[in-house]
């Protein structure tokens, strides 16, 4: 399900980073840029990744959102700062770095929409028990099965897993009818971006050749609109921001403050949850 592509580079100890160890190599000509990113679209789409992330950090910490609401938007932010270490490099150890966030960020993300209270249901068993899955599936993709499908059917069970306890919540009646609105859009949205995204990555997999003789013939920058893994990132970075923005959401109805919260675009693009401005009186 990944890429395992010839290196387009003659002479891969004259860059960098020298020669690709890792076990994926995605369809953007290796150091076509810079001796000193290997794939630069794919490292500069991950900015989208991170903003959204580093939004959400701020937003939660600012309003006293809670421990939880914090761990996940930090693990969106290592996933992306992961993936750009992995595209600038393509070396094994960031490759790493890229993957096993992202099962981490899922996982959190499930055990905050199963533990919506404040204070835990299932005290330390859940948590603990999460936790040691995740390790053994760690363990056994870096010691035992290096296969990149592996990781997506681990990656793919773990948000379907996520993905019904948030439309759970939808559904649940202590949540408000204007804030179960705003919650379907984010639920819509982050689904809509996820699965589009997922085309746009099979699709640059499928017709990879096609792609790169469409790229040589335009030229910078313009080649830029045929690097498909690239337009994969910044999806998946909206799919990703728009469920956690769920989770965050979520928590704030259960306790009868979406009254108090909005969403706003920073530089009308990058969406975060903030306070609502005082109406004016005259």
């Amino acid at each position: 399900m990944g890429m395992i592509l010839n290196d387009n580079v003659h002479d891969p100890d004259s860059y960098f980073w020298g020669k690709r160890t890792s076990t994926l190599d995605w369809c953007e000509e290796n150091y076509a840029v810079s001796n000193y990113i290997a794939e630069f679209w794919n490292v500069f789409t991950n900015v989208t990744m991170v903003t959204i992330a580093l939004l959400g950090v701020y937003s939660s910490i600012k309003h006293h959102q809670g421990k939880r609401v914090i761990a996940i938007y930090l693990g969106m932010l290592f996933v992306g700062i992961g993936s750009m270490c992995f595209h600038a490099t393509l070396k094994y150890g960031t490759q790493l770095l890229d993957e096993l966030p992202m099962l981490y960020v899922c996982t959190l993300a499930f055990y905050s929409l199963v533990e919506i209270e404040r204070k835990p249901r299932y005290g330390w068993t859940l948590p603990v028990s999460l936790a040691a899955i995740q390790t053994f599936i760690t363990l056994t993709y870096i010691f035992w099965l290096q296969n990149p499908v592996f990781h997506q059917v681990v990656f793919a069970v773990t948000a379907v897993g996520a993905g019904l306890f948030a439309y759970k919540r939808l559904n649940d009646p202590r949540v408000s009818n204007g804030a179960r609105r705003v919650l379907v859009r984010f639920f819509m949205l982050g689904h809509i971006c996820m699965l589009s995204g997922f085309l746009i990555w099979n699709l640059d997999n499928i017709f990879c050749e096609r792609l790169r003789s469409y790229r040589s013939y335009v030229g910078m920058p313009l080649d830029a609109v045929f690097q498909l893994h690239g337009w994969w990132h910044i999806l998946t970075a909206y799919g990703c921001g728009y469920m956690l923005l769920l989770v965050h959401y979520v928590k704030i109805a259960y306790i009868g403050h979406d009254n108090l919260f909005t969403v706003k675009n920073f530089l009308g693009v990058f969406p975060h949850i903030t306070l609502r401005e005082p109406k004016k009186v005259d």
